[in-house]
């Protein structure tokens, strides 16, 4: 049987969610009570240290449609075919969204665990999470084996251009489905809590605009107060 201390956890989230519930408007959810309309999906890691709605400074409910995944993939596999995971093009094709963002973030566990795996490591288990690592294993070798990655860079450098290698993929894949209409803007990102690209720990930092990937003509591409916003850890 449970004791108190047991339920410590449980204890917190109840307190939490009264004090989650005493700071909500009466009106808050009026907009969205019979439906949503998010403005983007933002498809972040599976991570405790990515607030998925937080880092966009959104207050309204039904603004931004969250799924999160493992090293933020966008697919999934269906009978051996990679395809849109659902929780993208539920958003896109039911509720009118027309922009994903595709948010990974530095020191990525699940990146980490690929490139383990990728150089010889054993697979980190259980089953359900080696699934979603195995997924990423081809795009941590397709990176090695380009000139992306500098083999004379340090483990965490390598780990943290991979992670940028990786949103450039799943935002490549996303432009080039057919499930994916061709309105539908897509956006990478990375979320960097680390410093690792500047001192503002909490920034998104844009690396790919609709397949632009070259800072410079993203920077172009968006008003100046946004170009400390754009950056990569490689040109």
């Amino acid at each position: 049987m449970s004791t108190a201390d047991d339920e410590s956890v449980l204890h917190e989230l109840l307190a939490g969610n009264d004090r989650h519930v005493d700071g909500l408007p009466d009106d808050y959810f009026a907009a969205v009570q019979t439906g949503q309309e998010p403005d983007v999906v933002s498809v972040c890691c599976s991570d405790s240290r990515v607030p998925q709605v937080g880092m966009w400074g959104v207050d309204e409910p039904g603004t931004v449609f969250t799924p999160s995944t493992i090293g933020n993939q966008v697919w999934d596999v269906d009978d051996g075919e990679r395809i849109v995971d659902g929780g993208v093009l539920y958003s896109i094709h039911h509720t009118g969204t027309d922009a994903v963002a595709v948010v990974g973030h530095t020191g990525c566990g699940a990146v980490t665990a690929a490139y383990d795996v990728a150089t010889g490591a054993d697979r980190p288990g259980p089953r359900g999470v080696d699934k979603w690592v195995d997924l990423l294993v081809p795009i941590v070798e397709e990176a090695l084996e380009s000139d992306a990655i500098d083999p004379d860079d340090d483990d965490e450098t390598v780990i943290n251009r991979l992670v940028e290698y990786n949103v450039d993929r799943q935002t490549q894949f996303l432009r080039e489905s057919d499930d994916v209409p061709r309105d539908v803007d897509v956006y990478g990102f990375v979320y960097d809590f680390q410093g690792v690209y500047g001192d503002d720990h909490g920034r998104a930092y844009l690396v790919n605009l609709n397949g632009e990937a070259d800072p410079d003509r993203i920077a172009d591409r968006l008003p100046g107060e946004y170009e400390p916003a754009v950056r990569r850890l490689r040109h």
